[in-house]
């Protein structure tokens, strides 16, 4: 399994413009083949940042799906990114 998660900072003005033009590329990636969980979502405490957290079966689904990245739109309106990507070994549910 393969988890990528972090955030990244955009203007606080642009937070919610920023958020709805990610709606199509979060309903494609949960359509997409090997995506077990994918989230673009606004912080609660701070106005200017954006948290990512997506879980896929393997790096090959990650990759097949990413393609180019980010759109130039979404690209310029981010301040800074901090995202990594983490391969799992195991999984314990706490459910």
């Amino acid at each position: 399994m393969v988890i990528v998660a972090g955030h990244i900072a955009v203007e606080p003005e642009q937070r919610e413009p920023y958020l709805a033009g990610c709606v199509g590329v979060v309903e494609q990636a949960r359509r997409a083949p090997g995506c077990l969980d994918f989230v673009i979502a606004a912080d609660l405490v701070d106005v200017g940042r954006i948290n990512i957290f997506e879980r896929w079966e393997s790096s090959a689904a990650v990759e097949a799906f990413r393609g180019s990245g980010p759109s130039d739109q979404q690209s310029t309106a981010m301040l800074s990114a901090s995202v990594a990507e983490y391969e799992i070994a195991d999984v314990r549910s706490l459910t």
